[in-house]
């Protein structure tokens, strides 16, 4: 072998073995954060409305001279909610793209496929922050130190659904959910709450991850109709929740049916009001939906204002190649709500890591976030134990043509 070859073999092996954070470190001009979502496909609505809520921020951020005059840039790929592409898009944006942070991913299916990825990069200190899903895998050991959250878990939002259904004498619960980690998440969310009362879920129903409004959900309905449900929770996506709906309510079944944040109301909501345009029927009562970032139409709070001012006058969208060209974005949403408080607490993170940030530093900033006021009615604090800064639950119902927090839920009372 010549000695020019060996010598390209010996740089080759030194650049695979130099961490690549020694190269992140030199984007001078720029901190990119790496992005994984649905941004095509039935569920695309959620990986763009929280992307367009995060850069609306950012946006006003990089506008006035950005982080120590570094500007925020996400990086983001489309993995139409499916994890064999999210995989891949993982390892691309941390070993090519050399992103300094991985940030807004969507969904439980994608993000418990990606943990051993994270764990593998230890030693690169690669981090997810605020994921949009609540399922308890990343936020339990060995991933936990992995990830931060912003969001409430599934559990607690199950729980608390279950715990007002009871209260209110509905305790024949039944669920309709998606079939894989993200709806086993929230059924085990409901079936450990009911255990604690001495009940169990009367019956349940799936559905296939992917499935569209255009699908017939009456199979599913039967099976929890026919159960004696008096509530239903349904922990799905909109395009089948709503389908789900619609359905339950053609065939004359009007109980209660509650949905998880995921859902994406506004999504759901706007494919039972097209459905009531053509049919002239009602499917928009009775709808229960928690969230876990107070109403975007609460203007006492200040992130409320802020949001609300920086979606109008930046108005951000993704790049073109990633949408597909009939998306309608929505002017305001408890998604792009969610993505928008994200982006206020990673600019914080970036902020106290300095002029230089390092990726070995972000733990240990962000564990010592104590008490940070995002504008919202709770604080955030972080820790060595808790990777999770919000533990509120919300309610809301739909009426007068928007959700409004459900003050007294004796209305569904049986």
């Amino acid at each position: 072998m010549s000695g020019s070859v060996l010598k390209t073999l010996s740089i080759i092996i030194v650049l695979l073995l130099i961490p690549s954070f020694v190269f992140a470190e030199h984007h001078s001009d720029t901190i990119d954060l790496g992005m994984s979502a649905a941004f095509k496909g039935p569920t695309r609505g959620l990986g763009i409305e929280l992307y367009r809520g995060a850069m609306a921020y950012f946006e006003h951020i990089n506008r006035n001279g950005g982080i120590y005059g570094k500007k925020i840039v996400i990086k983001a790929y489309d993995d139409g909610y499916n994890p064999i592409p999210t995989i891949k898009n993982t390892i691309k944006l941390v070993e090519e793209d050399r992103v300094f942070t991985l940030f807004n991913y969507v969904g439980t299916p994608t993000v418990t496929r990606i943990l051993p990825i994270l764990k593998s990069y230890s030693n690169k200190n690669i981090y997810l922050f605020f994921p949009f899903t609540g399922a308890l895998p990343h936020r339990k050991p060995p991933y936990d130190e992995y990830v931060f959250n912003l969001r409430a878990s599934y559990e607690q939002e199950t729980g608390g659904l279950v715990e007002n259904f009871i209260k209110i004498g509905r305790k024949k619960i039944g669920i309709f959910y998606q079939a894989d980690a993200y709806g086993r998440s929230g059924w085990d969310g409901v079936r450990k709450t009911l255990a604690k009362y001495g009940y169990k879920i009367v019956a349940e129903a799936t559905y296939k991850r992917g499935a569209k409004y255009s699908e017939s959900f009456k199979k599913q309905v039967e099976i929890l109709k026919n159960a004696g449900a008096d509530a239903v929770i349904s922990v799905g996506a909109y395009a089948a929740c709503a389908g789900f709906i619609r359905d339950a309510r053609d065939m004359g079944w009007d109980v209660p049916i509650a949905n998880v944040s995921f859902v994406g109301s506004e999504f759901m909501i706007n494919l039972l009001l097209e459905e009531e345009k053509k049919t002239g029927k009602k499917y928009t009562y009775n709808l229960i939906n928690s969230q876990v970032v107070p109403s975007y139409e609460d203007m006492s709070l200040p992130a409320v204002r802020q949001y609300r001012t920086f979606m109008d006058k930046y108005n951000p969208m993704p790049p073109p190649e990633l949408m597909e060209v009939d998306y309608k974005p929505l002017k305001y949403s408890f998604v792009s709500f969610e993505g928008f408080l994200n982006a206020k607490v990673i600019v914080e993170v970036l902020k106290r890591l300095g002029k230089t940030p390092k990726r070995q530093n972000i733990k240990t900033v962000v564990e010592h976030i104590k008490n940070l006021d995002i504008g919202i009615d709770e604080k955030i604090s972080f820790s060595k134990t808790k990777h999770q800064a919000l533990d509120r639950v919300y309610y809301t119902t739909y009426k007068n043509g928007k959700f409004v927090p459900i003050k007294d839920w004796s209305e569904w009372k049986k």
